[in-house]
């Protein structure tokens, strides 16, 4: 058990590597993005995007650095996902 949580550190220290890349990462696209690849914005994600706004929009936490966005970020969804899995285990383990 030790290990896989090294591993998940390790791939969370890992992240800001995707700064060193050209582009977008794939699917983080926003509707300039979109109107640039596909030539329009699909309706949906149009609506989304009056309504819709990220809680570190770019990774970006203000006061830190563009580096220190991307691991806090990773930690949050990390954490995030950990907890859905437990609840959702959980859910599952309960005498019905």
């Amino acid at each position: 058990m030790r290990r896989y949580w090294l591993i998940i550190l390790a791939m969370i220290l890992l992240t800001p590597l995707g700064l060193l890349a050209d582009g977008t990462a794939w699917g983080e696209w926003g509707p300039e993005d979109l109107t640039e690849k596909l030539g329009f914005v699909p309706s949906g994600i149009e609506q989304a995007a009056t309504w819709w706004r990220a809680l570190f929009p770019d990774y970006g936490i203000s006061g830190l650095g563009e580096t220190a966005g991307y691991i806090v970020s990773a930690l949050l969804g990390a954490a995030f996902a950990y907890l859905a899995t437990v609840a959702y285990l959980k859910t599952l383990a309960r005498p019905k």
